[in-house]
């Protein structure tokens, strides 16, 4: 899987393509590489279309909201805290005090 085609399953963006994959190549341009902030990026600039439109519409006895501006923004939130909290060097911890060449006082 490509890191744009990871962005679109992140962000829900499979079936009606909201973003052409330049687009999401610019979201992951603009955030390093890194996919989650991209797809974050992607969740917030979708939001800003959205934002636009009527937040509530009611014809007849139908009616809905904007529900999902709300749930797209906890997305962005939970993908950039997930980035936030991964430690970028877990992988490369030494352990200097376990070698014999540790020198005695």
């Amino acid at each position: 899987m490509t890191d744009i085609q990871y962005v679109r399953l992140l962000i829900g963006d499979t079936g009606s393509i909201q973003f052409t994959d330049a687009q999401i190549q610019a979201f992951l341009d603009m955030n390093g590489g890194v996919v989650k902030l991209a797809a974050a990026s992607a969740l917030e600039a979708w939001m800003a279309i959205l934002i636009r439109q009527p937040t509530n519409e009611t014809i007849g006895d139908y009616g809905y909201g904007k529900t999902a501006l709300y749930l797209m923004a906890n997305l962005a939130k939970q993908l950039r805290d997930e980035v936030a909290a991964t430690p970028a060097f877990a992988y490369a911890e030494m352990d200097l005090l376990d070698s014999e060449e540790v020198a005695d006082d």
